[in-house]
């Protein structure tokens, strides 16, 4: 990933909804679905200290002490939270980075991070001073590589300029492509890595949701503009076109959904998110999946890029995007 050296699985593992946002997780299998990640080969971890909040490192961390040797463990800071469950702030403040830092890394309970990203650009501070602070930390040990999470192109090669970029995380999927315009032209240009965050369209590409009521009361997607009831009709006629294809293949829509992110190029790791090791069994079997080019052609037109209804955020929550 990247041209600086670190290595990671075909896939990754998206941590978060094993603390928050999906709805009541079940921790006890959260922690086998790590440990049996972990046991297939999927080497890649992302966690945040938003999630949860602060809780989700500290079960990752749980479950990483004895195997720390071959994981590759991804955190993130700048998102802050507050006792208002609605607040997102953003700090890409130089000191608060470096506290960030020492947080996870005790959360964690490791002495360093391998990838270590920017959540959300902070308007305020300039590039240079927040992606500084984060070399220092590669100085001092604590971090091996940096990262970023939906930056501009224009952010990414300021970042870059200052110290070399390994990763570049923004969520990209069958129904979000958004990247292609040109965020995936600019790291592909400087040797980034590209880290395909919810290809799995937060679930919707799986075919399981069927429903709004499918959601549980305190899911976030049920604000979600794509989930929306005049947005979510529109959408499952789209999804229902690439379940023909699954079907008529021999896989599930999921599969393909991530099959088509992984045949975007090699440069491109999705982390599907999990909290069960059925579903995670049945991420890892699409890395045997593969398409001619009618197949790929047959996608294009069943989910044609731009059809998908509704924004993928809340507008507030679009505004922290792209900076």
């Amino acid at each position: 990933m990247g041209k600086q050296g670190l290595r990671v699985s075909a896939l990754g593992l998206g941590c978060m909804g094993m603390s928050e946002f999906y709805g009541r997780a079940d921790e006890k299998e959260s922690i086998a679905t790590i440990e049996r990640a972990l046991d297939l080969g999927m080497d890649f971890l992302d966690t945040s200290d938003v999630y949860g909040p602060l809780t989700n490192e500290r079960l990752v961390g749980r479950v990483i002490q004895g195997r720390r040797d071959g994981i590759i463990l991804a955190t993130k800071f700048g998102i802050l939270r507050s006792d208002d469950p609605a607040y997102r702030g953003v700090s890409g403040r130089p000191e608060y980075v470096k506290q960030a830092c020492d947080a996870s890394l005790q959360r964690l309970m490791t002495d360093h991070i391998d990838l270590y990203y920017q959540h959300r650009v902070d308007p305020d501070v300039p590039i240079e001073d927040t992606v500084g602070a984060m070399a220092d930390l590669v100085a001092a040990g604590k971090v091996r590589y940096l990262g970023m999470s939906e930056a501009s192109a224009a952010t990414i090669r300021r970042a870059h300029k200052t110290h070399p970029i390994s990763a570049l995380q923004t969520e990209y999927s069958l129904w979000t492509r958004d990247p292609e315009a040109e965020i995936l032209p600019t790291v592909r240009e400087l040797g980034i890595g590209f880290v395909a965050y919810s290809p799995l369209g937060r679930g919707f590409l799986t075919g399981r949701i069927r429903s709004i009521e499918d959601l549980a009361p305190d899911d976030f997607r049920r604000h979600s503009p794509r989930f929306q009831p005049e947005n979510f009709a529109k959408n499952l006629e789209l999804l229902d076109r690439v379940s023909q294809i699954a079907s008529d293949k021999g896989v599930t829509p999921g599969q393909i959904a991530l099959a088509w992110v992984r045949a975007r190029g090699n440069d491109i790791v999705p982390i599907p998110g999990t909290t069960r090791r059925d579903h995670l069994e049945e991420n890892v079997a699409a890395l045997g999946v593969t398409f001619t080019a009618e197949e790929l052609a047959a996608i294009e037109e069943a989910m044609p890029k731009g059809s998908v209804s509704g924004l993928r955020y809340p507008e507030t929550m679009m505004k922290r995007l792209n900076l």
